[in-house]
């Protein structure tokens, strides 16, 4: 056994006896990254399409964003929300100046603070409407995921993640994604304070709203008094071919929250708040001692701008044609996939019924061919790449998968 090969096993067997068993880790221990590559410990290389779980926005070790870390780390590193920091003031600024919609923002460390933070803010406009707490339900979708902590994972409408949590906070109400008329026969007895959703639902199996459903949405909210708040901490800053997912859909939003590749890996959520609800949170009403610290909020700020550049959306739009071509010839030679869906760099490819609840296998594979994916549920591949991965590691990670998947159908049959 070498030296890195001992290492590994007892970095692996420390991870087993100390985490909270909560994860299911691959068998492998990263050391390094560089752009959309990686090697574990032994030295071994992988190419990354799953970006840290859509967190990686620019690959790994970014050099600006790595040059804005060691620049602020020499600086100042938190001073909590009692004081100003330039970091995060400035960041707020960018934030809500891009979002063509916002008028303050609240930053935080995380996508579930995001939400909870939402789900304060829509409950306490609601009392600021003189609503009574009956009046205050939120209405979120069948598959949707809006992060573990306990209000969010009941929003989160899965089941799976809400058991043996109970009891669980009141008032939320659930109906079927992209169907406009169950929402609004629940909204039609006047207690909706406001609609949460994804653009495009992440863990839900990667499934888009469809065409003119956001716009129907928010026509909904609009003739019941009912706030639009648009979760984009997956499907935000830049991934699905625009800076922000709902801009493909027309619409504007009360309130967006924001996470994952803001930061670049560094940890940062963000809530922006519109106009109607930019008020409602006076002194003391919510507050984090961490979130919006100027380590991150000064990685986020070079993270924004390269995200929102012109030359990130057409990389997205050419390497979104890249994947799908590539997909699209691995299921004609192996048969392998239902559909494939998403926008821009935000793909799932879901399995036929004949290979349901194996996508963890393929992803085991994978790993063994030097390729790291994602699987959103049991069924379905999911694709979340670097925003700026090129067109070699893209080809080579459509080659390490077609090894893969060629080894796991072989293994099936």
């Amino acid at each position: 056994m070498t030296e890195s090969t001992s290492g590994s096993a007892r970095l692996l067997a420390l991870g087993r006896d100390y985490y909270l068993p909560v994860y299911r880790p691959r068998q492998l221990i990263l050391e390094r990254g560089a752009g959309s590559r990686l090697w574990d410990i032994e030295g071994r290389e992988y190419i990354d399409l799953a970006g840290g779980i859509a967190v990686c926005g620019l690959g790994h070790c970014d050099p600006d964003l790595s040059a804005a870390l060691l620049a602020q780390a020499g600086k100042l590193w938190h001073t909590s929300n009692v004081f100003y920091s330039e970091p995060p003031v400035r960041l707020a600024e960018e934030l809500v100046t891009a979002s063509r919609f916002a008028t303050r923002a609240f930053l935080c460390n995380s996508g579930a603070e995001a939400n909870e933070a939402a789900i304060k803010l829509v409950r306490k406009w609601a009392s600021t409407q003189g609503r009574g707490p009956e009046r205050r339900v939120i209405v979120t979708f069948r598959g949707s995921f809006h992060g573990r902590t306990l209000a969010a994972v009941t929003a989160t409408a899965q089941p799976k993640y809400q058991e043996g949590y109970e009891p669980l906070p009141g008032g939320f109400r659930y109906v079927d994604f992209n169907d406009i008329a169950q929402l609004e026969v629940a909204m039609a007895s006047g207690d909706v304070a406001a609609v949460l959703l994804e653009p495009i639902q992440g863990e839900g199996g990667v499934m888009p709203a469809a065409p003119g459903f956001l716009q129907a949405v928010r026509a909904l909210c609009d003739r019941h008094d009912a706030l639009l708040v648009l979760d984009e901490i997956q499907c935000g800053m830049g991934r699905t071919g625009t800076l922000f997912a709902h801009w493909q859909d027309g619409v504007l939003p009360d309130i967006v929250t924001l996470a994952k590749a803001l930061g670049g890996g560094m940890p940062i959520g963000a809530l922006l708040a519109g106009p109607k609800v930019a008020e409602v949170m006076q002194f003391g009403a919510h507050g984090t001692t961490f979130g919006g610290n100027p380590l991150a909020s000064a990685v986020a700020r070079v993270a924004l701008r390269k995200l929102a550049s012109d030359a990130i959306a057409a990389n997205v739009q050419r390497q979104e044609r890249a994947i799908r071509d590539g997909l699209a010839a691995l299921d004609r030679d192996f048969d392998l996939f239902a559909d494939i869906r998403g926008r821009g760099l935000m793909l799932g490819a879901a399995l036929k019924p004949a290979y349901a609840g194996r996508a963890g296998e393929i992803l085991d594979h994978a790993a063994g061919n030097g390729l790291l994916l994602l699987q959103a549920g049991p069924d379905v591949l999911r694709f979340v790449p670097a925003l700026n991965i090129g067109d070699a590691d893209i080809a080579e990670g459509l080659s390490r998968l077609r090894a893969s998947i060629a080894a796991f159908v072989a293994a099936a049959s």
